[in-house]
């Protein structure tokens, strides 16, 4: 027999009303609240959080969903989801509540990589969306008073821009002459669940929470109608996977750097962290050294291992750069969140840090735009020009940054190339001359290369 009061909660969802308390408090006011309660609990895990999730907080993490993203193993599309909204949001705050709540396995499909290999990703039902993101807003809230300055990824407030913009600050200003670029194998599908687990309950002491946590990492995938189930991973595309992955590193890595190797260089230090791109500057090489030897025995403690063909130690920073011109050695230069950093010299004659679009993510994007051209040149003209400046403003506003002016001009000027060429291409007769075609980009501009995240120094 259910209890009384879950009696009375599932009897007005029955009667098509919501659930809400009289004297309701606001969304953002209870994020204010739980922040101050984990400032202030320092030295033991929250235990009673799974109260906060109600009606308004998986309304909160509804608006938070992307609508037009692909659904499910279920195929309910976000906009069916959201024509009962509702009544689907009650019924799934009773499941949450009861215990009756099970996540369905995760859809898996594949996007290609820069480099020709294919990236794994995998989609959750709508429900299972929202339902993670109410959760994921609640870590987020309690972690991110325990997250360290050297963590970017996936953190309100933080953007690649700011962790590039602090790699190039820390080098150009500091005694760095060594930067260990690292790269974690195969980092989403390697976390150790036990592990994980282990680290949230360190500030995490509700078993409810605690428990869909669980659930949905051995929910499993579903792959060519066959379901596969794991004791690591989460998968990449999944609405908590960043926040977990985040809390993951957080203990392995953040922690064991601030607190134990930066105690033990001889020289400055420093670590910017974007989700599971890392990287560690130096001063000097025996320190570099040291701390990858140290970081290989550190990951394989928790199931992890570096993809020694991406790790690499290089020579970088103003003192590089003079020792190079010495040598006649080459310009040094190294990866970070998809750009290419190497050492310039400003117009007044400072060293700066200067970056690029990496090659590969610039034929990349390129390619992406040859094969929307051809198969699209059967479009309005206008329809076309609308969705090629959507991709334009998007590559803007991501690789727009301080010296990559001529790597983001030469994606416009491939992008007006073919543009003319496949329209050129819609009939045997529909050869465009470039007069005519500069008469359709008159009419229908496109946009024109600017650096959004531009830093002038002086």
């Amino acid at each position: 027999m259910p209890a009384e009061g879950r009696e009375r909660r599932t009897a007005r969802v029955a009667s098509g009303k919501k659930p809400r308390s009289p004297n309701r408090t606001s969304f953002r006011t209870k994020v204010a609240t739980l922040a101050e309660r984990t400032r202030r609990i320092r030295d033991e895990p929250l235990k009673t959080l799974a109260h906060l999730i109600d009606q308004e907080w998986l309304e909160e993490s509804w608006k938070r969903l992307r609508k037009g993203a692909a659904f499910g193993i279920d195929a309910v599309s976000a906009e069916s989801y959201g024509a009962e909204l509702e009544a689907n949001l009650e019924d799934l705050l009773e499941k949450m509540k009861s215990g009756r709540y099970r996540p369905s396995p995760v859809k898996r499909v594949y996007i290609p990589k820069a480099d020709g290999r294919r990236r794994p990703l995998g989609l959750p039902t709508v429900e299972d969306k929202v339902a993670q993101g109410a959760v994921a807003q609640l870590l987020g809230t309690i972690y991110e008073q325990e997250f360290l300055p050297l963590s970017y990824g996936f953190r309100p407030g933080r953007s690649a821009h700011q962790a590039l913009e602090a790699v190039k600050a820390a080098i150009a200003q500091k005694k760095v002459s060594w930067v260990v670029d690292a790269d974690i194998r195969c980092f989403f599908d390697e976390m150790d669940h036990d592990w994980l687990l282990k680290f949230l309950r360190h500030r995490v002491g509700d078993r409810a929470i605690l428990r869909l946590i669980h659930r949905w990492l051995k929910a499993g995938v579903m792959e060519d109608g066959k379901l596969i189930r794991s004791s690591t991973g989460a998968p990449q595309g999944g609405v908590l996977s960043p926040v977990l992955a985040n809390v993951y590193l957080h203990y392995v890595l953040d922690l064991w750097v601030a607190k134990v190797v930066s105690k033990s260089v001889r020289g400055e230090m420093d670590s910017f962290r974007y989700a599971d791109d890392i990287l560690f500057c130096f001063q000097y090489r025996r320190d570099a050294l040291r701390f990858l030897d140290a970081l290989r025995r550190r990951l394989r403690r928790f199931g992890l291992a570096l993809n020694e063909e991406k790790t690499r130690l290089c020579r970088f920073g103003r003192f590089a750069e003079r020792d190079r011109k010495q040598r006649g050695e080459r310009r040094a230069t190294f990866g970070f969140l998809g750009f290419t950093l190497y050492n310039r010299r400003s117009r007044q004659g400072k060293y700066t840090v200067g970056c690029r679009t990496q090659s590969k993510r610039l034929s990349g994007a390129m390619n992406r735009v040859r094969s929307w051209c051809r198969e699209n040149r059967h479009q309005p003209v206008a329809w076309q020009a609308r969705y090629l400046n959507a991709m334009l403003r998007g590559h803007y506003q991501y690789y727009g940054v301080t010296s990559n002016f001529p790597c983001v001009s030469a994606f416009y000027r491939h992008t007006v190339r073919m543009w003319q060429r496949y329209l050129s291409r819609r009939s045997q007769r529909a050869y465009l001359s470039w007069e005519k075609f500069q008469r359709i980009l008159d009419a229908h501009p496109l946009v024109r290369p600017h650096l959004p995240h531009s830093v002038i120094y002086r």
